[in-house]
């Protein structure tokens, strides 16, 4: 296979993580016979340094005609200027659009060699493997905004388009694994909630029918994705409560740095991204945990170029890496002999290389 896939380094530890998931992405290349170029091009912080814009228009022209997208992140101190008309947020959220990718998937399943770096009991970890699907274009986020002196207003909407489209991928989703599907709003309070819970109903009643919907309270659902995380399979939910949850179930996993994201259209390229932000007290100290964007990069693999057993390998390097005791300071917990961002991921590497013995691939 030929594909082209562009790499949005961004800020802080973003080049770092990124490095990590273009390393694997090359040795996939070279051990299942992939030709994979690998572009880099400007967004966020480092794009407004250089041209002014978070998104430069030849990094959006060149997203849109790639496979795929692989991010590392973006923002920092130097940009955080509330004030500021050109902010590194900007890009992504105008790379979003442009690349019109709509729903945002993001797993959560626990690594039971990390049990000691999560906040919850080990009990409660067991049999956690949940994927939260998020919709990206509308809400809150997307809304008309208005501010004087004396007040502010953001605007949430949603259509009902919007609305079947994510449940119908979230469906999709659900269908390969439990048949389970809770839809997360604020329907006792919202006008967007109830037209989101009425279109999600009549989407799976119709559609559907072998799936069982759960339909649940945004602010109940935080409280059983820390009292109950095993009851969750698929979760769908609209944009704002999608970004809140999903860092919420994060610290499942005992590290931020853990996690893989992938946001999807309809056609076209997905974009894919550790869910961690730019982390810029450790910019530059080779302890960034890289296999949040090493496993989107299997993401990616899967979801894009449809190349299911490569990406299963990737996910088997990084559970061998861990199992060999190749933790970043993250995962380590203040203990001693955490290794560096480089040496994780040579040991990915070294497992996908065949280098060291490894669970064999089904």
């Amino acid at each position: 296979m030929k594909a082209t896939i562009v790499l949005l380094p961004g800020d802080g530890i973003g080049p770092e993580v990124c490095r990590a998931g273009a390393m694997t992405l090359a040795a996939i290349g070279e051990q299942f016979g992939h030709v994979f170029e690998l572009p880099e091009a400007l967004i966020g912080g480092a794009a407004i340094d250089v041209t002014g814009t978070a998104l430069p228009s030849v990094t959006a022209d060149l997203c849109r005609n790639a496979d795929a997208v692989l991010l590392g992140a973006v923002g920092g101190p130097k940009w955080s200027d509330p004030a500021a008309s050109v902010r590194p947020e900007q890009g992504l959220l105008e790379l979003r659009q442009a690349l019109s990718v709509f729903a945002n998937l993001r797993p959560i399943v626990p690594d039971c060699r990390l049990s000691a770096a999560s906040p919850l009991r080990s009990e409660l970890l067991v049999g956690v493997d949940i994927c939260f699907v998020r919709e990206l274009t509308g809400g809150i986020y997307f809304g008309a905004k208005q501010r004087d002196r004396d007040s502010a207003s953001d605007v949430c909407t949603y259509t009902v388009s919007e609305i079947e489209r994510v449940v119908r991928l979230a469906c999709e989703l659900a269908l390969t694994r439990k048949r389970h599907l809770t839809s997360v709003d604020k329907a006792n309070v919202l006008e967007t909630s109830r037209l989101w819970r009425e279109t999600t109903s009549r989407v799976v009643a119709e559609e559907y029918p072998a799936i069982r919907l759960e339909h649940m309270l945004v602010d109940a659902a935080a409280m059983h994705l820390i009292q109950q995380p095993a009851r969750f399979d698929v979760v769908v939910t609209e944009n704002m409560f999608g970004d809140i949850l999903t860092d919420e179930a994060s610290v499942i996993t005992g590290s931020l740095g853990m996690l893989p994201s992938a946001s999807l259209s309809a056609a076209g390229p997905g974009l894919y991204e550790p869910i961690h932000g730019s982390a810029p007290d450790i910019a530059g100290k080779g302890i960034a945990n890289p296999y949040g964007a090493i496993l989107s990069a299997a993401l990616l693999l899967r979801h894009s170029l449809g190349l299911e057993r490569e990406a299963r390998a990737v996910e088997h390097a990084v559970a061998g890496a861990i199992d060999a005791g190749l933790l970043t300071p993250d995962l380590a917990a203040g203990a001693v002999g955490a290794v560096s961002t480089a040496d994780a991921t040579a040991g990915v590497l070294r497992l996908l290389r065949g280098e060291i013995a490894v669970q064999a691939i089904a």
